[in-house]
């Protein structure tokens, strides 16, 4: 089959990074001498089938067309180990089902399926949140969800994930009973379970069928059977966080600057394998709700902070992986053409598998000085012979002095003698010519050495391949004889070549090719006899990415004094701090309590601005899930009541791209919190009505209050609506708390001075004003603030005067004045007919007078407020 034949992989994950510095050539030894016994980005044109489109992902005008149809035509080398990898497909019912969605997803890294099925509300947010925790490289979409212009699902995706490409297939690839049947032929023994999960999950089991038949086409390949580890993941085992909340709270990404390392993902990151770094991630946007595995991780934490000595030996340990799930990637995606790449990658897979399989005995014998349940389990997981016998196997065949390089011609050299000698005759023989050709090389280089008094050297790297270099001196000359061509200079180094060495080259490659070549059958062959026992492999990736984040956990503990939480039915946190914060900030940081339960489980906070209210509910959202992830946090003492939600309200920052007003975002949030709230939740709402007039603000914020108190939600309410505080009078669940600020005269300035003090006390604050505080704090001239004193004093007279002249008011009461006098005449009067009618005509009179006066005065009030 000729090379144009070849369709190559969509996506291509580098297992090796090969680095572009030159490699200097050693005069040969015994691995490469002639009488040893040792042993992109490629553009090509994919063609799609027609039910395959990558669908525009901008998002739509009402009245146009949802689709725009394109086929990929590019092959994608992805080396970041942090970058997305995982292709996503979803599918949504209809008619009596719709609002069900199944989600599966497959990670190209770590060949690890993931399948999801849950009921969704109109705006989507579990299947954002979903979503922003699996990270897709690709969405896969039903062709009849895409041409439907307004179908909410799609927009929703289009706004949240706007440069993530949507690719639709045509509806009859989601297919449930061909779903089951992948997940039957492919998942692992140790998986199987999951049949019993998804029997009657149709639309997760649907969108594995499109996922599968995808992924195989795009990659080129086929998955080993029983190779997949394949699980069923529901909303139900782990905290619900949503994509707004992630942005808010910086779990992931600093919202002011991207670039800038200030998140709580940063804060806990001292990992050290690329696995415990995903987990890290994954458990931040999605926290365990389990206590029992919550319990288990902190006191595997508590030991590591105890034993330094446990700590750093397991880290060196740890350490020394690689990352486990790419490896296993390559070792069950079966390629349906052999190329050169496909065979490095398996050479290299076989090496990097010997290179983790070594190191399980002495991270075995590391778990077994530790005391703690979860260090045990892990320790018998270990114990698998499974991974003897593959490391075994891999040693029949690999030899003893082959071991994981990054070094470019140390790679190349392995990979030439990787196999052991008498495996294959020839492939022995293939070597030899190799070596001697290498011999060669060397020689004509020491020549040209001796023949022109040169220092000079081989050297090799992936660009030129051997070629010869010579290190300059500031006496030497840059002139060379012109037996040397392509010359170029890089700082004191000139690197340059002969025509035989160029023809040498060629041989040299060819001799390698074949090499490679007869290697790559030997390597096929050993990971078919594994592929039967690799599915052990998914295990230990779990073991050393789970202790990769637990000993970054105690890490973290360790170096800035955080305390072990207990989680009881109330949250009490004595002196907590803001854990970024605590880290970033050159000053000393004010701790601060908190307190809830289920009797006081509505806590709103008033105080001026810049007083600290919205970094204390970060604050507090923030170590509930430092909490709920395993980890220690920054406080004397900690008590947590674990949270099935958290949600937030946070910011005034308009929508853009929903084209929606801060008011209208405000209620947007709002009302999803409202439809989605459990008594387990904890929700944090910051200026809540500042969207529009403060009357409005006041009812909307007292109306949604009203309804989050009918739940046992732990609530922290941030307002400048002081009335709010009045909530306290009707609900004995409600507590007010406010920030402090001092108040300092300079006489000789005549100037008032305000401190923030940041510290959170019981009660209501007595400030007012705020604006005019930060005004006089701010450099506008005093001159400015004075008149805006006087001017609000004079507005707020006006107000009081209003309320006390309320033209409706005082009508109702001068009725009612009149009709209690004539209520009285009529039951108690002793006068006669001629007095009667004397007195009758004076309340008359007096009543008259009187709704005269408050006429006038109603004409006054109007036309004060025509000139407000």
């Amino acid at each position: 089959m000729t090379a144009r034949n070849i369709q190559q992989p969509k996506y291509v994950f580098g297992i090796l990074q090969t680095p572009s510095e030159d490699q200097q050539i050693s005069r040969p030894t015994s691995a490469i001498s002639s009488n040893s016994n040792s042993t992109g980005n490629r553009k090509k044109p994919l063609a799609l089938p027609t039910p395959l489109h990558t669908v525009s992902h901008r998002p739509q005008t009402p009245g146009k067309s949802s689709t725009s149809y394109t086929p990929y035509t590019t092959t994608s080398t992805v080396s970041n180990e942090n970058s997305s990898s995982a292709i996503v497909a979803i599918v949504e019912g209809r008619g009596q089902a719709r609002g069900e969605v199944g989600i599966s997803s497959l990670d190209l890294k770590q060949s690890i399926l993931t399948l999801s099925q849950f009921s969704d509300s109109n705006t989507y947010e579990k299947t954002m949140a979903k979503l922003y925790h699996l990270n897709p490289l690709e969405i896969l979409l039903p062709n009849t969800l895409c041409e439907s212009v307004n179908n909410k699902l799609f927009i929703q995706l289009n706004i949240n994930f706007p440069s993530i490409p949507k690719i639709s297939v045509q509806r009859h690839y989601y297919n449930e009973s061909k779903g089951l049947y992948y997940i039957k032929h492919l998942c692992a023994s140790e998986y199987t379970n999951i049949e019993l999960q998804i029997s009657t999950k149709y639309y997760c089991l649907a969108t594995t069928a499109a996922l599968l038949k995808y992924v195989e086409f795009i990659q080129n390949m086929i998955f080993a059977p029983n190779s997949l580890k394949a699980e069923f993941r529901g909303c139900e085992h782990s905290t619900m966080i949503d994509s707004t909340t992630v942005k808010h709270l910086e779990l992931l990404l600093n919202v002011k600057n991207p670039q800038n390392q200030h998140t709580l993902f940063k804060l806990l990151d001292y990992t050290k394998t690329p696995g415990g770094s995903r987990l890290l991630r994954s458990n931040l946007l999605q926290p365990p709700n389990n206590e029992e595995t919550i319990c288990l991780r902190q006191k595997a934490v508590m030991e590591f902070t105890e034993k330094g000595d446990v700590f750093y030996s397991m880290q060196t340990i740890i350490s020394k992986f690689l990352d486990i799930g790419h490896i296993i990637s390559v070792c069950v995606q079966i390629p349906k053409q052999e190329t050169a790449k496909t065979a490095d990658s398996k050479l290299n897979c076989v090496i990097m598998l010997k290179h983790v399989l070594e190191l399980v005995p002495p991270l075995r014998d590391t778990l077994e000085n530790c005391e703690n349940e979860l260090m045990k389990i892990y320790c018998k997981n270990l114990e698998d012979p499974r991974y003897d016998m593959i490391l075994t196997k891999i040693k029949e065949v690999i030899s003893d002095e082959t071991h994981y390089e990054k070094n470019t011609l140390q790679q190349k050299i392995q990979k030439c003698f990787a196999v052991k000698k008498n495996i294959d005759a020839l492939l022995d023989v293939a070597r030899k010519t190799y070596s001697e050709l290498i011999d060669d090389l060397h020689n004509i280089v020491t020549n040209l050495a001796d023949q022109y008094k040169l220092p000079l050297r081989a050297t090799y790297n992936s660009l030129r391949g051997f070629h010869i270099q010579m290190i300059t001196t500031a006496n030497s000359s840059d002139t060379l004889p012109p037996v040397f061509i392509k010359i170029t200079k890089q700082k004191n180094r000139l690197n340059f070549t002969t025509m035989d060495l160029i023809q040498l080259n060629e041989r040299i490659k060819e001799s390698l090719d074949q090499v490679y070549k007869l290697t790559n059958g030997v390597i096929t062959k050993l990971m078919t006899s594994i592929h039967g026992h690799i599915s052990c492999m998914y295990s230990l990736a779990d073991v050393v990415s789970m202790l990769d984040l637990l000993l970054s956990l105690a890490h973290a503990a360790s170096i800035s004094s955080y305390v072990c939480p207990e989680f009881t039915d109330t949250l009490a946190i004595k002196q907590g701090f803001h854990p970024i914060l605590q880290k970033i900030s050159p000053d000393t940081v004010v701790p601060n309590d908190t307190y809830a339960s289920e009797h006081s489980n509505f806590v709103v906070i008033t105080g001026p601005n810049m007083a600290g209210k919205s970094t204390y509910l970060r604050q507090v959202a923030l170590l509930q899930i430092m909490a709920q992830i395993g980890s220690f946090v920054p406080a004397q003492y900690a008590s947590f009541r674990i949270t099935d939600q958290i949600f937030t309200r946070l910011g005034s920052d308009d929508d853009m791209e929903s084209n929606s007003s801060t008011f209208t975002l405000e209620m947007k949030e709002s009302n999803y919190i409202l439809q989605n709230i459990t008594d387990n939740s904890l929700v944090i709402i910051d200026e809540l009505g500042r969207g529009t007039s403060a009357e409005e603000g006041i009812g909307i914020c007292w109306a949604i209050s009203e309804n989050l108190l009918k739940t046992k939600a732990f609530i922290f309410f941030v307002t400048h609506f002081k009335q709010l505080t009045d909530l306290k009078r009707n609900y004995p669940n409600v507590v007010n708390n406010f920030f402090e600020v001092q108040r300092t005269f300079n006489a000789s300035a005549n100037h008032e001075k305000v401190s923030y003090s940041h510290i959170l006390s019981k009660g209501i604050t007595p400030e007012t004003h705020y604006g005019l505080m930060l005004a006089e704090m701010s450099a506008i001239p005093s001159s400015i603030t004075e008149d805006a004193k006087q001017i609000v004093q004079k507005l707020e007279k006006l107000k009081q005067w209003k309320e006390t002249h309320n033209p409706i008011l005082m009508k109702e009461h001068a009725v009612f004045n009149l009709a209690t006098r004539l209520i009285q005449v009529a039951k108690n009067s002793r006068m006669d007919d001629y007095s009667l009618k004397v007195y009758l005509r004076s309340l008359q009179k007096a009543y008259l007078a009187e709704m005269q006066k408050i006429n006038e005065l109603s004409m006054l009030v109007e036309s004060t407020d025509k000139e407000e």
